[in-house]
């Protein structure tokens, strides 16, 4: 996959011919109502120098209870460790990585108890670019029968070096409603959302500015780590909107890692007008201290990192 930009994260080069998705090719998508127990949903596989990083699933088979959206499980570092979580119990809209937020427009994107009624879709709309090392996807994100958003999502794995490398996310998020919508609500966040699997000790959790998840949990930090005796997670603000968002952290009973589009209030998105967040994550074997995964940090940004 072409490197993307901070400047340009959302303009790739065309597929070739030979790559392009033919009408044989195209995914038949999946009833939410009624999960398959017999196959697996289509998923698009992500590859580091050939080496299987990451799984994503494009066409969710998923409860009804829960807001259809697509997602990546599982994550591995490269030496297999998987960094993923996916609907723990107790907390089944924790998807693996994916874009969760509870409320647009009044509409819950996210999932959980509440009215099906109420409850939005993420959907699959067409493929820019899939290549092994990533993709650029169009997805529809539609509740009542009308699109409030339209998105462009693209993901892509990048090179760090030995024992190391990074999933870069970018989400365009495009209101197409007419009319100013709120992203959002005062007492939910919402926005990139990285569940973690539940381990017997928490990890430890760091960031540019503090230790601790008191310390971290809700506010703004260039970047943000999770470092256990298996792996190390390092989480980047790749633009100065991002960076601006604050930090959700829970390292307890369900462990995730997010970046909050909205937090005191919502987020306005005015008509025709595109929310973009970009966050970029190293996976690395191994426990990182804090002066490596500021190295590392410096890396994934447009900015660079303060140790």
């Amino acid at each position: 996959m072409t490197p993307l930009t901070p400047s340009n994260p959302l303009t790739p080069n065309p597929l070739p011919p030979s790559n392009r998705l033919t009408p044989s090719s195209r995914l038949t998508p999946s009833n939410p109502l009624t999960p398959s127990l017999t196959r697996r949903p289509p998923c698009t596989v992500l590859r580091h120098e050939g080496r299987i990083v990451g799984s994503y699933v494009h066409r969710p088979q998923l409860p009804g209870t829960l807001a259809p959206r697509p997602y990546l499980h599982p994550v591995r570092t490269l030496g297999g460790a998987t960094v993923t979580g996916l609907r723990p119990a107790g907390h089944p809209a924790h998807l693996g990585v994916s874009m969760a937020v509870p409320e647009v427009a009044g509409r819950d994107f996210r999932g959980g108890p509440g009215r099906l009624d109420h409850q939005g879709s993420q959907r699959h709309l067409s493929w820019l670019l899939r290549d092994p090392d990533g993709f650029v996807e169009e997805l529809s994100w539609t509740a009542g029968g009308r699109q409030l958003l339209l998105e462009r999502r693209t993901v892509a794995v990048r090179a760090l070096g030995t024992g190391c490398w990074a999933l870069d996310f970018t989400s365009a998020l495009t209101n197409v409603t007419g009319r100013e919508i709120g992203i959002g609500a005062t007492d939910h966040a919402g926005g990139f959302c990285w569940p973690l699997p539940r381990r017997p000790e928490p990890a430890h959790v760091f960031s540019a500015d503090g230790e601790g998840e008191a310390a971290v949990h809700g506010r703004p930090a260039d970047w943000l780590a999770l470092a256990t005796d298996d792996w190390t997670l390092v989480f980047a603000g790749a633009t100065g909107d991002t960076r601006a968002d604050p930090w959700c952290v829970r390292t307890g009973e369900h462990p995730a890692v997010g970046s909050a589009l909205a937090w005191e209030r919502p987020l306005p998105i005015a008509p025709a007008d595109t929310v973009t967040r970009r966050i970029v994550t190293a996976v690395a074997d191994g426990r990182l201290d804090r002066p490596a995964a500021a190295r590392i940090a410096g890396q994934l940004s447009d900015k660079g990192a303060a140790v």
